[in-house]
């Protein structure tokens, strides 16, 4: 096989193609009792991979054949960029905070939606895809796409691992961020940790029709009903019809706080395992169509396994480098693990609405190297890119494959 790599200085794009696997297939607490364990508050410790363990966040894993974290990767657990005041990834989420709070008001004069920023990235296999209804066979499983510490623990591939359980605690309306790890290749627009936010908001009977003349004779569910691709089987058309509403209004008012008011935007169908219907969300820029966010009403299933089974909801989710990289105009997503005092003082206004256009830091051209090998029958593209990740680090613009051959004898 060959590869190419191309070794850059500091100066280029996001977010996963088109946020392509917002979630791979899913919008892409590791404590003995994972939801007890919540938050990573408390001492950071130095994770350590051990010969029979992994150290990681004052826990002990034991390793098995599915553990595949590498140190790099350890390094990068604690970080918390989103939650480092004026940085660029802080910004776009306190914004969107902003937004949800100033815009969702309960009776009382209470912000309707909490932030939990702060939840530990260690989940269970459990967690990361079976409380999302992701099949035992789902190709976004392999330990070729994710992070794991054994066979039972691995670090979230997605914030939605947190859905079911902070859905059981009785919360009905909720903003999530944090840091996401998928096994990946790097370059410009792909880095193997990012993060994501999403919101969750659910409905009971009452909430969702009081506003309908006649809405006490509306229900969320019903029996013997069918599914399509309008509805769930278990859910009313009037009920999923309202929900939907809710949903894009709520987004094409998100967005539009984002862009500007005078933003196209457009709802594209898709399919997520954990919502039905689901939509994309896209937004004309430079002149093409971006998809910035995937959305849908939440699988009942899903709600029936949190102890919310008298309500019905909506759930979306973004990520915010694709947003900062946009809006700020970052080209490089590496850019964002920076120290760099020239790239960090960028960022610190006095308001966070305040609008940045990311000035570049290096003038250096591209230095490409080929580099030739022979392989073994067992070898995946990801154990090159994880490689070549220990030893150029961030330096490494991009790892393409270019060409294999296997040899008749």
């Amino acid at each position: 096989m060959t590869f190419s790599s191309s070794i850059l200085s500091r100066h280029q794009l996001w977010p996963r193609p088109r946020l392509h696997r917002l979630l791979s297939d899913a919008w892409t607490n590791g404590c003995a009792a994972p939801s007890r364990c919540l938050s990573t508050d408390g001492p950071s410790l130095h994770p350590v991979i051990g010969e029979n363990s992994v150290e990681l966040l004052g826990h002990s894993y034991p390793r098995d054949d599915f553990t595949n974290v590498t140190p790099k990767i350890l390094g990068k657990v604690g970080r918390h960029l989103h939650n480092q005041p004026y940085h660029p990834l802080w910004l776009i989420k306190e914004r969107i905070k902003a937004h949800f709070y100033s815009s969702y008001i309960g009776r009382w004069g209470n912000p309707v939606f909490s932030v939990h920023d702060n939840l530990s990235p260690v989940v269970t296999v459990e967690q990361n895809f079976d409380s999302l209804l992701i099949p035992a066979d789902h190709p976004s499983r392999k330990p070729g796409d994710n992070y794991y510490l054994n066979r039972t623990t691995m670090l979230r591939a997605h914030t939605s691992a947190h859905q079911r359980e902070l859905v059981r605690s009785g919360l009905d309306a909720f903003l999530l961020a944090g840091d996401v790890y998928r096994r990946d290749e790097i370059d410009a627009s792909h880095y193997p940790v990012f993060h994501q936010m999403e919101g969750v908001r659910l409905f009971s009977n009452h909430e969702l029709f009081s506003k309908v003349p006649n809405g006490e004779d509306l229900s969320l569910f019903e029996r013997g009903g069918r599914r399509t691709p309008h509805k769930q089987e278990s859910h009313t058309l009037e009920a999923v019809k309202l929900v939907e509403f809710d949903l894009k209004q709520t987004l094409t008012r998100l967005v539009t706080h984002l862009f500007g008011s005078d933003v196209d935007v457009r709802w594209v169908d898709c399919y997520f395992p954990f919502t039905h219907p689901s939509f994309e969300l896209e937004v004309r820029f430079q002149g093409d169509w971006m998809e910035v966010l995937g959305c849908g009403v939440m699988e009942q299933e899903l709600l029936n396994s949190a102890g919310a089974g008298n309500k019905l909801g909506w759930a979306f989710g973004l990520g915010l480098e694709r947003l900062a990289m946009i809006l700020y105009s970052i080209p490089d997503i590496r850019l964002f693990w920076s120290r760099d005092e020239r790239f960090l003082k960028q960022f610190r206004v006095e308001d966070v609405q305040q609008p940045i256009c990311f000035q570049p830091l290096s003038k250096y051209p591209p230095l490409l190297n080929d580099i030739s090998f022979w392989l073994p029958e067992s070898f995946t593209e990801n154990d090159f890119y994880e490689l070549v990740r220990t030893v150029g680090g961030d330096l490494v613009e991009k790892v393409t494959l270019v060409d294999d051959f296997t040899h008749p004898k």
